[in-house]
C-alpha cells in the first residue's frame, strides 16, 4: 500500500499528488513512469513521475481528470493510500550537457517535461524553456519551470498570459532570429509533438518527444503501446517513452 502524503488541485481538473513511495523515490531518474492502481478491481495507469524527495521517500504526480481512473484518484486525499505502484518505467531521459536545449510543454506536459528541465540545468545547460496552454488558468508549474530555466516563455492560445498563439510560433522565431538550438524536447498532446518535430526537422535540430499510447503492464508484453518508430514496431512502455 501506498499512502497519499500530500494533495493539491493546481489547475482545472489537474491535480498534485506526492506519494510515499521509497525505493521508487530513490532510483528514478527525468523521463520515467510509473504504472498506479488504486484498488483490487482498478485499472492501471501510467503516469509519468514529476519529482522526488528521497529524503521523504515520496515521488510527485501530477495528473488531469480524463476518464474514471483519473476522476477515482482526484477524489482521494491526504492520509488515503493506493494499492499499486511499479516503477520507476522506460529509459530515462538522456541527459548531458548539449549547450542550448529549448524544453516545450503544452498542457498537462508542463509537467512531464519539469523534470527534464531540471535535469538539463543541473547538467550545465543553458535551458530555455516554453510553456503553453489554451489559457492562463490552465497553465501549471510555473515558478519550478522558470526556477530551472535560464529563459522562461509562455504562448497562450487566447493570449491572456504571454504571447498569444502556439509554441511553435515562439520556437520559430526563435529561429528566425539566429539562436543556436543544440536540442530540443517537447512533451504534451500528439499534435504539438508532432507540430515540433515538423518545424525542427528542416533545420535538423535534434528533437526528442515523449509518447503517451494507452499501456496496460508497462513491461512490454501486452503490446497496447506498440508504435513505429522509422517503420519498425517499438513498444514505448520498454523502448521508451521518448523517441527522436
Amino acid at each position: 500500500m501506498f499512502k497519499i502524503v500530500e494533495k493539491a488541485k493546481i489547475a482545472e481538473s489537474t491535480f498534485l499528488m506526492k506519494i510515499e513511495a521509497p525505493m521508487v523515490a530513490s532510483k528514478r531518474k527525468a523521463g520515467q513512469f510509473v504504472m498506479l492502481r488504486i484498488d483490487e478491481p482498478g485499472e492501471r495507469i501510467p503516469l509519468t513521475i514529476a519529482g522526488s524527495e528521497t529524503v521523504r521517500g515520496t515521488i510527485t504526480i501530477i495528473f488531469q481528470v480524463a476518464g474514471d481512473t483519473t476522476r477515482q484518484l482526484s477524489t482521494l486525499n491526504t492520509g488515503d493510500y493506493l494499492l499499486d505502484i511499479v516503477g520507476p518505467l522506460g529509459h530515462p531521459t538522456h541527459i548531458e550537457n548539449y549547450g542550448t536545449a529549448v524544453c516545450v510543454g503544452g498542457g498537462l506536459g508542463i509537467a512531464l517535461v519539469m523534470p527534464i528541465v531540471q535535469a538539463l540545468h543541473d547538467a550545465g545547460n543553458h535551458v530555455i524553456s516554453i510553456i503553453s496552454a489554451r489559457n492562463k488558468d490552465l497553465l501549471i508549474c510555473e515558478k519550478e519551470m522558470e526556477a530551472y530555466s535560464k529563459e522562461f516563455l509562455i504562448a497562450t492560445d487566447d493570449g491572456s498570459k504571454g504571447i498569444k498563439g502556439f509554441p511553435t510560433q515562439v520556437l520559430q522565431d526563435m529561429i528566425n532570429k539566429g539562436k543556436k538550438i543544440d536540442i530540443v524536447f517537447a512533451v504534451g498532446p500528439v499534435p504539438l509533438m508532432s507540430a515540433v518535430s515538423k518545424l525542427t526537422k528542416p533545420y535538423n535540430i535534434k528533437t526528442i518527444v515523449s509518447l503517451n499510447p494507452i499501456m496496460v503492464d508497462g513491461t512490454g508484453m501486452c503490446g497496447c503501446c506498440r508504435v513505429l518508430i522509422d517503420n519498425k514496431p517499438k513498444f514505448v512502455c520498454v523502448d521508451g517513452p521518448e523517441f527522436d
